[in-house]
């Protein structure tokens, strides 16, 4: 049975799954900080699968402010496609959907 991970290394793999890297490297670097926070390294499948859940929740969250704004800009948004983005709030978080150590 493998320990469960910290809310400190789900953000870890959150953080670094934002970034067009092969799964192997984000399992590399997580175990690093995992060393370096005093942690055990996760195994490479949990890794895997928390980093597809995360791709998956950003994709399927809120569009970025940002993106609102070009699109509201470029009319194919009315304005108040603005204030509804900034009442909507962030997308759920790889934290808010995996079970924290107890």
């Amino acid at each position: 049975m493998a320990p469960r991970l910290t809310l400190r290394l789900i953000d870890e793999i959150e953080r670094r799954s934002k970034r067009r890297l092969p799964i192997a490297e984000i399992n590399r670097q997580v175990g690093e900080a995992a060393a370096g926070f005093g942690l055990t390294k996760p195994s490479y499948e949990r890794v895997r699968v928390l980093v597809h859940r995360a791709r998956s929740l950003r994709r399927a969250g809120p569009d970025s402010f940002s993106t609102v704004a070009l699109e509201v800009l470029y009319r194919a948004k009315p304005p108040h496609a603005l204030m509804e983005r900034v009442s909507a709030g962030p997308g759920l978080r790889l934290r808010d959907v995996t079970s924290p150590p107890k």
